[in-house]
């Protein structure tokens, strides 16, 4: 099976009011369309855009007035999703359930209906300014198009998130992330080449490009792209596309599914298959030498 992904690079601007927001939003995903993709990947937290219009002297609070947006935001993505029959991984956004702030990753799919996967793993500046809660399960979705899981940014930064949704037959990891310079960036693009290769699945990310008038949303360094395992019927590089790094654009590319289990398989090197379990339910030994 054939499937397209679309990842966009969105360019996050200073807002005068949500109508800027919508017309920003219906442009990128209305052009991601007229490439016909299955699925379309925005970025993390990229509603943060919104911050430009609350008061952000104190920026724990104003993450929380921005959950006020939750709803116009997932009617937005909804509408999106069920005009173009396509899956949107539609990055992530500040989610409040109670007074607990969890950074949320939506999947709207063309029937409109709509799922969460919440970011497991707080960045210390989730921890330290915006008390943020951590999620505490991984789902695995089963899609018209494959199997695929999101991990959100820095929870690609954990091995064993990608390897327990891949053993449960994974074929795509979705990878929303938001990364202010470049040494940030290129922690999460090797882990994602990385999970590609350990787990003999593809993975697209994407990034948030552009500044913030906030505090520390002020730069991004980004750069989409859709990776697959390093081997002979795959993308020379493991890359089956990627973008321009900070510039504004939708990088898109055909994966084929196929062969993913014929690699996994009778590829040159098959992890999932040689992994020896039995190794991991041990304690290390601490040897003095």
């Amino acid at each position: 099976m054939r499937v397209r992904i679309a990842a966009v690079q969105y360019h996050l601007r200073h807002l005068q009011d949500w109508a800027d927001f919508e017309s920003q939003v219906d442009f990128v995903l209305d052009a991601a369309a007229e490439y016909r993709p299955h699925f379309v990947l925005l970025p993390e937290i990229f509603t943060t855009q919104l911050m430009s219009l609350l008061d952000v002297s104190d920026v724990r609070r104003a993450v929380r007035e921005l959950s006020g947006y939750t709803p116009r935001y997932v009617d937005l993505m909804r509408r999106h999703a069920r005009k173009h029959g396509y899956h949107l991984i539609a990055g992530s956004h500040p989610t409040l359930r109670g007074d607990r702030l969890y950074n949320t990753a939506y999947l709207f799919n063309p029937a409109g209906e709509v799922f969460e996967q919440d970011k497991l793993h707080r960045t210390r500046w989730e921890k330290d300014h915006w008390d943020t809660t951590p999620g505490e399960s991984l789902s695995l979705f089963e899609t018209a198009h494959g199997r695929i899981a999101i991990l959100v940014c820095y929870d690609v930064e954990f091995p064993e998130l990608a390897r327990q949704v891949s053993a449960a037959g994974a074929d795509i990891l979705f990878v929303p992330s938001c990364t202010d310079d470049r040494q940030g960036f290129l922690r999460v693009r090797y882990c994602c080449h990385a999970r590609a290769i350990e787990n003999q699945v593809y993975v697209a990310m994407t990034s948030t490009v552009g500044n913030l008038r906030i505090s520390g949303l002020r730069m991004h360094y980004g750069q989409a792209a859709i990776l697959a395992p390093s081997d002979f019927p795959f993308a020379r590089d493991g890359i089956a596309a990627e973008g321009i790094a900070n510039a504004e654009q939708i990088v898109v590319a055909d994966v084929d599914l196929a062969l993913l289990g014929h690699n996994r398989l009778n590829g040159t090197t098959i992890p999932l298959h040689d992994m020896r379990r039995e190794l991991y339910d041990d304690p290390v030994r601490v040897v003095a030498a």
